[in-house]
């Protein structure tokens, strides 16, 4: 076993671990337990916002942990009213719930959607509308939102409800939509991240919205991981100048923190009452302090305009790098949402890019996966493009020989 792996008899055999071990971290660089140092070009999937042990908000956290942890939702936070209040100016929607996860998040987006359709639409058996590519989360309701065979395997039956067509083809929404007059919602990801970076384009976004408009149906967009300044935009959908009715997000709110929100707009804020939904340790205070700092810090460092500029950067050394190399399908996304399509499974990147001392992921297969923290300066963005083209270069190389 190599040294730096640390044996974990007595955890589940959930994940697929590289033989690492990570100790500590100091912006866009964490180091292991040998005291190798990393450049991170993943932050924890899409979670560090603010890099790591960034000194305003240890300092916040500190103060917080020494002050309230949690005291459960049968009382008032008032510390979610200040991070609701900070949500609804930064998109243009109304009310906030705050659970723990993503996965939460869209769970209780689905049940939104289901509520909406009894209640508001009468609908017996509300429908929702949703996409290939998607990955919504690993419970039963999202898994079966979710377009993965993969991670769907094994879990029969799964719920019903469920109406899936192409992602960017309006025709098909609309054919679906005359076809399943029931249903109440579509839910997608604005950029589908485990699908391998899919944007949804600007113009379809744009008729999605005319489209749940003209037959009253909600528009659920997904922002999990494309939210949060990730995109160059506080929100990925705002590039399409619309907004959703409901919005779950994650990952990155709280920079680290555990953290969900489902926020939503006039149509959607108040089909959940008092016992409809719920959560114990959702808007929790630490949480939420982890959220209003992430913001502030963000606001504060002008990071949304930062991680647009980085993002177009760090696009365009890859670009520049990969011109012309065989087996490079597209490179595509949206500032610090960066995926690299390959015409071959490249998952033996992976372990190759550890080697070169970067965190990466493979996503969908044939998908490398770059997510910074959006405090990423221009000599780290160049330095991950330095160290990552030799590695599919030379894979590339290999499969062609």
């Amino acid at each position: 076993m190599p040294e730096a792996q640390v044996p974990m008899p007595h955890v589940m055999p959930t994940y697929g671990r590289l033989p690492v071990a990570l100790a500590r971290g100091e912006g866009c660089r964490v180091w292991d337990v040998q005291g190798k140092e990393y450049l991170d070009a993943l932050s924890g999937i899409a979670v560090n916002t603010l890099g790591h042990a960034h000194p305003r908000l240890v300092a916040a956290l500190q103060q917080q942990v020494a002050t309230l942890i949690h005291t459960s939702n049968y009382y008032q936070v008032p510390l979610q009213e200040e991070l609701a209040a900070r949500l609804t100016r930064l998109s243009g929607l109304t009310n906030v719930f705050f659970c723990n996860s993503g996965l939460e998040a869209n769970e209780g987006a689905l049940k939104i959607a289901r509520k909406y359709g009894h209640d508001v639409l009468g609908f017996d058996t509300p429908l929702t509308l949703v996409f290939e590519g998607a990955f919504h989360g690993r419970s039963l309701a999202t898994l079966s939102a979710t377009a993965n065979p993969k991670v769907q395997a094994g879990f029969a039956p799964l719920v019903p409800g469920f109406v899936r067509v192409a992602l960017n083809d309006l025709a098909a929404v609309e054919a679906a939509m005359d076809a399943h007059p029931q249903i109440s919602a579509v839910f997608l990801e604005t950029i589908q991240g485990e699908g391998g970076i899919n944007p949804a384009r600007i113009g379809f976004l744009q008729g999605l919205r005319k489209l749940c408009d003209a037959r009253g149906v909600l528009l659920m967009l997904d922002e999990v991981q494309c939210g949060i300044g990730r995109t160059g935009q506080w929100f990925a959908h705002q590039w399409a100048d619309i907004r959703p009715d409901v919005m779950p997000l994650a990952k990155g709110l709280g920079s680290g923190v555990p953290i969900g929100a489902i926020v939503c707009g006039p149509k959607a804020a108040g089909v959940l009452q008092a016992g409809n939904h719920g959560t114990t340790f959702g808007g929790n205070p630490l949480a939420m302090r982890a959220g209003v700092e992430t913001i502030d810090i963000m606001e504060a460092d002008g990071l949304v305009a930062h991680a647009a500029a980085m993002g177009e950067r760090l696009t365009q050394r890859l670009r520049a790098g990969l011109a012309g190399q065989a087996g490079v399908v597209e490179i595509r996304g949206q500032g610090l949402m960066i995926g690299i399509e390959l015409e071959r499974p490249c998952g033996v990147l992976l372990q190759r890019a550890l080697d070169a001392r970067l965190l990466i992921s493979v996503t969908a297969d044939r998908v490398v996966r770059l997510l910074p923290a959006l405090i990423v300066g221009p000599d780290e963005v160049d330095e991950m493009a330095a160290r990552l083209l030799p590695l599919i270069q030379a894979f590339l190389q290999e499969q062609a020989a």
